[in-house]
């Protein structure tokens, strides 16, 4: 079932903030607190954010890229998160980061005690805390997006 949005309006906007104004405004502040205050280096959280939005197949999430002070990741960072486990462009943070991504989408149940030690060596456990409510809110928010075919109907603005 996709969202039939009315003429002139925004699809994400629409359906985030009027339809569900209650619940779908507390939703967009949550996405916009993980971009705006997280404290992850920007590969790591764009290892995350791009492999959930792989995941996902939302075309708005895998279109975009986060941009701090300035700086994105470089074009071709989409096809090192793809190839994360042997690719030469990622630090074991990031490396890390697309491999959690992955399996909290896809096994959360297999998360073992070997995983949570390599995690330990290179995160905080306030990192890892954030880290997981990050990709919960894009894994919850690009599925949603996904779903209604929002990601179809919008159109990116060009940086």
């Amino acid at each position: 079932m996709n969202i039939d949005i009315p003429e002139g309006k925004d699809p994400i906007g629409y359906v985030w903030g009027e339809m569900v104004p209650g619940i779908g405004v507390a939703a967009a502040g949550l996405s916009l607190a993980v971009y705006q205050h997280t404290t992850l280096g920007l590969r790591e959280f764009e290892a995350a954010r791009l492999r959930i939005a792989q995941i996902n197949g939302c075309m708005f999430c895998l279109d975009w890229r986060t941009e701090r002070d300035g700086v994105k990741v470089e074009d071709d960072f989409i096809d090192a998160v793809t190839q994360w486990r042997t690719t030469d462009a990622f630090d074991d943070r990031a490396r890390l980061a697309a491999e959690y991504a992955e399996r909290y989408a896809l096994d959360h149940h297999g998360l073992d005690e070997e995983f949570w030690s390599r995690m330990a060596e290179h995160y905080s456990q306030a990192e890892v805390v954030e880290l997981t409510m990050s990709i919960g809110a894009w894994l919850a928010f690009g599925r949603l997006n996904r779903v209604f075919g929002l990601d179809a109907m919008c159109v990116l603005p060009k940086f």
